[in-house]
Formats: C-alpha cells, sequence, structure tokens
C-alpha cells in the first residue's frame, strides 16, 4: 500500500504495533507517547470530538466504495416492523402467550401480550410478502456483474430479515444497513456479507438508504419506518430527489395511523401530495407498480 501523495509505502503494522513500555528495551518516551501513533490507527484518536467530521465522511465512504466493488447500480430500499415475525414464529407466540392468559386469567400485562401477539399474527402475513416481493426484484439482477434494484434494508429481523431473506433465497445480493442502538442490533444471517454494514450516525445511514434508490417500498411499521417514510416524501415533495415510487404495504394500516387526508384538508400538504403514495397488498402488485414506473418487460 502506498500513500497516493508521495508515492511512499505505508509501514508495515504489525499484529502488536502498540507497544507497551517496558516490554521492549528499544522503547522510549517518545515512541511510547500516544502522539507517536499513526493518527489512521490511533483510535482514540479518531473517536475525539473534533474529529467527527472524519468519521462522518469514513462512514459515507466506505459503503459507497465498497458498494461499487459489488456493481451495485440501483436499489430498491424496502422499510418495515422489527417486530413482525415469520409466520410459524408469530404462531407459537400466540400459543404461548395464550397458555400466559390461562394461568393468569386477571393480569392486565398478559392479556395486552397475547392481544399483541394475536395482531402479530395477522400481520405475519406482510413478512411474506416482503419476502416474495424481495425476490421477485432480485430476479431482475441474478447473474449481471452490474446489479440493478438490489434490496436493501435496515439489516435487522422482521421485515428486515424477510427481504433479506428473499434475495438469498434465490441466489442473490442484497444490502444491509445496520446502525448500532443501546441494545444491539444483530444482522440477520440473510444479508451478503460484502454488503453487511454497519452505522454510528444515522444521518449518513439515512443518506445510503437514498442513494442509488429507485423505489421505496414500506410495510406496517413504528417510529423507524415513519422516519424513512417522512424523510423520503419531504426529499420528493422539496424536489430534492427525483421522483420515485413510493410503495405503501397495507391500506388499511397506514390509514388508520396516518390520516392524509386531513393533512390535506388542514392545508399542511397539497391536495395532491398523497399522490406521492400507492397503496398495495401483494408483491406482484408492488413489483408492477415499479415496472410500469420504470417501463420494465414484467
Amino acid at each position: 500500500m502506498t500513500d497516493d501523495a508521495t508515492d511512499t509505502p505505508f509501514p508495515a503494522l504489525p499484529d502488536d504495533y502498540v507497544q507497551v513500555p517496558g516490554e521492549d528495551s528499544s522503547v522510549t518516551a517518545q515512541t511510547a507517547s500516544p502522539a507517536y501513533r499513526l493518527a489512521f490507527v490511533d483510535d482514540d484518536f479518531l473517536l475525539r470530538p473534533d474529529l467527527r467530521a472524519v468519521r462522518l465522511q469514513l462512514e459515507l465512504l466506505k459503503p459507497e466504495l465498497l458498494q461499487q466493488e459489488q456493481g451495485i447500480r440501483s436499489t430498491i430500499a424496502m422499510f418495515g416492523s422489527a417486530r413482525i415475525p415469520d409466520p410459524e414464529t408469530a404462531k407459537a407466540n400466540v400459543e404461548q402467550a395464550e397458555q400466559a392468559a390461562r394461568a393468569h386469567p386477571r393480569d392486565k400485562r398478559v392479556a395486552h401480550a397475547l392481544t399483541v401477539a394475536r395482531r402479530m399474527l395477522a400481520n405475519s402475513h406482510y413478512y411474506e410478502e416482503a419476502r416474495r416481493l424481495a425476490g421477485i426484484v432480485t430476479n431482475t439482477c441474478i447473474g449481471e456483474h452490474v446489479c440493478d434494484f438490489v434490496v436493501k434494508t435496515g439489516g435487522g429481523p422482521g421485515i428486515m430479515e424477510a427481504a433479506n431473506r428473499g434475495a438469498f433465497e434465490i441466489g442473490g445480493k442484497s444490502i444491509g444497513l445496520n446502525i448500532v442502538l443501546p441494545h444491539e442490533q444483530a444482522p440477520n444471517p440473510y444479508i451478503t456479507p460484502e454488503l453487511c454494514f454497519r452505522f454510528h450516525y444515522f444521518a449518513i445511514r439515512k443518506m445510503h438508504f437514498m442513494i442509488r434508490v429507485k423505489a421505496l417500498v414500506v410495510f406496517p411499521g413504528g417510529f423507524g419506518t415513519m422516519d424513512e417514510l417522512f424523510e423520503a416524501l419531504t426529499l420528493i415533495q422539496t424536489g430534492k430527489i427525483d421522483p420515485i415510487p413510493v410503495i405503501m404495504f397495507g391500506r388499511e394500516y397506514w390509514e388508520r395511523v396516518i390520516n392524509f387526508d386531513a393533512m390535506a384538508m388542514e392545508g399542511m400538504i397539497g391536495p395532491d401530495d398523497k399522490n406521492l403514495l400507492t397503496f398495495v397488498e401483494t408483491a406482484e402488485e408492488a413489483w408492477n407498480h415499479i415496472a410500469d414506473f420504470y417501463r420494465l418487460p414484467r
């Protein structure tokens, strides 16, 4: 490896490059000082508040370069709740919650947990739709060196897992944009390892969701899903990005939790802004809309 400015080879970095005073007779006060460490391998230095701008740049640059190496030309971003399980897990959760409710019939928390488990079982069909859609989308780029419409998710469980799984099951690539959280989020096992990224900064992760994106597919979800949804709608509404399909799975859910018509009646959005959204119920409907938008063969 060389430094582009001087074409001088970087010094070799052995595993024990951080020397400890007293372990080597050649160590001096000067060479043992943190100031002597190479800046780009000095974690204490890189993690200083003053280096935030550099860290932001690195988080932007690393996934960009690796996606270029993998031939990723465009993506389909798929969002949704991390809490929606696959149908088999959802059924098992209901059975467990029912057992708990029978054992504690007057416990309100147990009763609430049963209600939630039953709703999650009803919602688990979205896991299967996300999985199927990812397979349909990924089928458009299997075998190509340059890949269009590569599935991209937040890298976690639930709907994210389903989407990465659908791509994995037909032998395609998919991307996971994981984030460091107080309760650590592990990447789901279906992400292409070379495209499994980890972020500290939400802002840079958001940018990577929108870079290369050709469509946004949104399944029922909570705060995080809505955050990404409204971020994209704002960028489209303000002309910061070109129009892309924004596909909403589950009209009944979305119109119950967000009253877009009320926002329009109050003058908070334009009367045509709701047209930015397309509601669908199946993977085929979603793909047909994307294919029609880009005039692709079905």
